[in-house]
């Protein structure tokens, strides 16, 4: 008989120690890139020009804020007027199951509970769309005023980060059903990596370009505007196409847009895609959302790396997403997945990675 400890999936994040030194840098780098960005050298690299006191970072009137932040957003989430959609099924296809020991570092990072619910109320799936990405909308649009006020009107640049990223969000919210297919609801629990991730660094860094085009105002003429519209507008086109294609495809095989995409069958009975835009790349959605990345980024000028730390970031949490994805479809689908694997060899970006 296998020993119990031998069953056990692989510790993701570089386990507990991975996880004690994520639970401290993320927030060190938040805190880190709100300074720099309010600051007049702007220095990714270097460090902040000051540090704040005790009384700057603490307020009961913000908290107060950030309760009733919340609490909108979860009373949105109960109305009774809303579409109720299933989710993907359990690993077990029946219940939850957790190891009795483990390592409570490792396991409060990660979260030790999938789907925690109190009735219908799933607190993963409330942050991971309604209060980090609606906020981030609502620090960009004051940015955006604030800019207004200090110089008569907002700048080209504030208003291309500003519709883009809007642009982003609404298209998160207005499929959000296709949030349920993902990783951080499928796989992932609810610790501090996801509850951290939805609440603080979403808003607060993803924001960066809007704060760094409030203190450092960027000149933007109208061919290079363009130029940067239909990046971001090619990035949108591939990202929205790829998910589109396989959320129709998971839902009807037969829908008439997917029917005749070519298809690889699993031991699970499901089929995975190997023409369309999942026969370009592995995970077109990714290049999609860089190219997008990149297009958010270039309104700020190139003086500074500061506002491409997104990017940077973005670039290195995909191909460690796409890395945990690929080891959990070779458990899953076996040698199909290799199957797909040497006829869509690139991962991402077409003929470099």
């Amino acid at each position: 008989m296998a020993s119990p400890q031998g069953s056990r999936a692989p510790l993701e994040f570089g386990g507990p120690l991975g996880a004690a030194a994520l639970m401290l840098l993320l927030p060190a780098t938040m805190f880190h890139l709100l300074l720099v960005a309010h600051s007049g050298p702007a220095r990714l690299l270097g460090p902040p020009p000051y540090l704040p006191g005790p009384e700057v970072l603490w307020s009961p009137q913000t908290l107060l804020l950030w309760l009733a932040w919340l609490g909108l957003q979860a009373a949105l989430y109960l109305l009774p007027a809303r579409k109720v959609a299933e989710g993907q099924e359990l690993k077990d296809k029946s219940r939850l199951r957790y190891p009795i020991n483990g390592n409570p570092i490792y396991d409060f990072f990660l979260g030790r509970e999938l789907n925690p619910r109190i009735w219908s109320f799933d607190f993963k799936y409330f942050c991971e769309l309604r209060p980090g990405l609606i906020g981030w909308v609502l620090i960009n649009l004051a940015l955006l005023m604030q800019e207004a006020e200090l110089r008569g009107s907002p700048s080209l640049a504030m208003w291309l980060v500003n519709g883009f990223q809007l642009l982003y969000v609404g298209d998160a919210l207005w499929y959000e059903e296709a949030v349920l297919t993902t990783m951080d609801i499928t796989h992932d629990g609810f610790g501090f990596m996801l509850a951290f991730g939805d609440l603080a660094w979403v808003p607060f860094t993803y924001s960066l370009q809007a704060q760094f085009l409030l203190h450092h105002p960027q000149p933007l003429g109208l061919p290079m505007a363009s130029v940067i519209c239909l990046i971001n507008a090619v990035g949108y086109y591939i990202f929205r196409g790829a998910n589109s294609q396989k959320n129709t495809f998971r839902k009807n095989p037969s829908d008439p847009r997917v029917a005749g995409l070519e298809t690889i069958p699993t031991a699970t009975g499901r089929q995975l895609l190997v023409s369309g835009w999942w026969g370009m790349v592995r995970h077109p959605n990714y290049l999609g959302d860089l190219i997008m990345a990149l297009a958010w980024s270039l309104p700020c000028g190139v003086s500074h790396l500061l506002p491409y730390f997104y990017v940077l970031y973005f670039t290195a949490l995909l191909v460690h997403r796409e890395a945990r994805d690929e080891q959990q479809c070779l458990r899953k689908y076996g040698l199909a997945w290799r199957e797909y694997c040497r006829r869509v060899p690139y991962r991402i970006l077409p003929y470099v990675y």
